[in-house]
């Protein structure tokens, strides 16, 4: 029961041992706990300053990331519109292409219609004067027994020559 009453020695002692204690953790203890926690206050002060540069950075990389995407886009367009463009012009090209093959092979149809006509209109010539040679043998053969006959028939084949235009087509 002398602990919870002490008496004077006791009080005596304890102070001074409690002093010494307190002046040996002064002297070597405090200060390790001081610079412990001054050490760890530090580290949380940099944690918290990394920690706001890390969210800042993030902060900038949602917008870089959000500029990129962006230009991203506008590229996009510009490589749609770029293809659109030259299919636009491909397709004009060959539509021109076609359009002069077309006249092209129009004028080489009418040329070609044109020459066979030639021919053709020379072939009928051709038959029609070896058909004219053909009745003309057959009607010299004729026996012209009048005079007068035989004058009228020629005044008339000298007629239909001359009234015959050669340059028609």
């Amino acid at each position: 029961m002398f602990l919870i009453t002490p008496d004077g020695g006791l009080l005596f002692w304890m102070v001074i041992i409690f002093a010494l204690v307190f002046f040996i953790l002064a002297k070597y203890g405090f200060p390790v706990i001081t610079s412990m926690v001054e050490k760890r206050e530090a580290h949380i002060n940099d944690s918290l300053r990394l920690a706001k540069e890390a969210e800042e950075k993030m902060r900038n990389m949602a917008g870089e990331h959000s500029r990129m995407i962006q230009e991203a886009r506008e590229e996009q367009a510009k490589i749609l519109k770029a293809a659109s463009d030259a299919k636009d012009n491909l397709i004009a090209s060959a539509k021109e292409q076609a359009r002069d093959e077309a006249s092209r092979i129009i004028a080489d149809a009418r040329t070609q219609i044109a020459a066979e006509k030639e021919s053709a209109i020379r072939d009928i010539r051709r038959q029609v004067a070896m058909i004219s040679v053909s009745v003309a043998e057959k009607v010299i053969r004729k026996d012209f027994s009048e005079e007068k006959s035989r004058d009228e028939f020629l005044d008339r084949m000298v007629n239909e020559v001359s009234n015959i235009d050669f340059n028609k087509n």
